[in-house]
């Protein structure tokens, strides 16, 4: 199979196409010939080998963790899926693997993709709006009512957080460069501020949560602008945020949050309800073919894209 592999760390030009054995899937696992992809910055992380702790050095390595695609055989003990299912996932190994033409996909993780999507739109979702519903929804503990700011509005994650919110009947703030505003405006932002104009730390608006997807704000500086049980959420798993979160804990108030996605197919489900009820759709910015990946990582690694890049990886 063909598929985009690394065989060091370094920058966006260390991508080489080429063909690789099959992956063998295990009893609980599906195989799936994956139609799409997408690029989250945790995929230029690891290939800048900024997490080659965690990553090592088991070369090539086949990145991304999106997958829209179909399933092509199933394992032994596989209950949920049968072949020709259209599936959707975010990959649940360390490093990856969707930036290849066929994928190993464990039959916890998937779901079966929104039938109101096509493969690039699906592919756009797992990582990303897993990211923000479980931030939401676990960490943040919203409720219907509640006032949320999103800061980081038009990106990846931030994009889908904000219909997500919406889809919770809360009131939304969404930040934002002065480009996005309309963008998240269309999104179901009850209120847009531009972060070049306002400094929303500043401001008097006090939220519920405040869920800072761009990490460029500590809990700190937003302590002023949560309500007195106010929740901070940030993207961010730097020491410093978890030490604000253990710290927090300990005392009533406002409390900090760091998120750590948990792949899980259930939730991808609650997500394909959202979509196919019309509440969540997936913003792409560009499309790719596969051949194009260090093209496209550039392009992520700038910090500008509007929603999401997506790879088209099938012919």
């Amino acid at each position: 199979m063909k598929a985009a592999v690394i065989n060091k760390y370094g920058g966006a030009e260390v991508f080489q196409y080429a063909d690789l054995a099959m992956p063998q899937i295990k009893t609980n696992e599906l195989l799936v010939k994956v139609q799409a992809s997408s690029i989250n910055p945790i995929d230029w992380k690891i290939r800048k080998g900024m997490l080659q702790l965690l990553t090592g050095y088991n070369f090539p390595l086949v990145l991304g963790f999106d997958v829209s695609g179909e399933v092509v055989e199933v394992g032994d003990s596989v209950t949920r899926f049968k072949v020709g299912d259209q599936i959707y996932t975010r990959l649940d190994n360390i490093t990856g693997g969707a930036y290849a033409e066929y994928a190993a996909v464990s039959e916890k993780a998937a779901c079966l993709k929104p039938e109101t999507m096509t493969h690039e739109e699906a592919a756009a979702v797992p990582l990303a709006a897993l990211t923000a519903l479980q931030a939401l929804r676990d960490e943040g503990q919203i409720r219907r009512g509640q006032s949320i700011l999103i800061n980081g509005a038009s990106g990846g994650v931030g994009s889908y957080a904000v219909q997500i919110a919406k889809a919770f009947v809360t009131e939304v703030t969404g930040v934002c460069s002065t480009k996005n505003i309309e963008l998240v405006k269309s999104l179901g932002a009850d209120r847009v501020i531009d972060y070049t104009q306002q400094d929303f730390t500043i401001a008097p608006t006090k939220y519920d949560i405040i869920f800072d997807v761009v990490g460029n704000q500590s809990f700190w500086s937003c302590q002023n602008s949560l309500q007195p049980n106010g929740v901070y959420i940030t993207t961010q798993p730097y020491p410093g945020d978890f030490v604000q979160s253990f710290l927090t804990q300990i005392v009533p108030g406002k409390t900090a949050k760091v998120i750590l996605l948990q792949t899980n197919g259930l939730d991808l489900a609650s997500l394909k309800e959202l979509i196919e009820a019309g509440k969540v759709r997936s913003i792409i910015e560009q499309t790719y073919p596969l051949s194009e990946i260090a093209t496209a990582h550039r392009e992520s690694e700038k910090g500008h894209v509007v929603g999401k890049l997506v790879i088209t990886v099938a012919s």
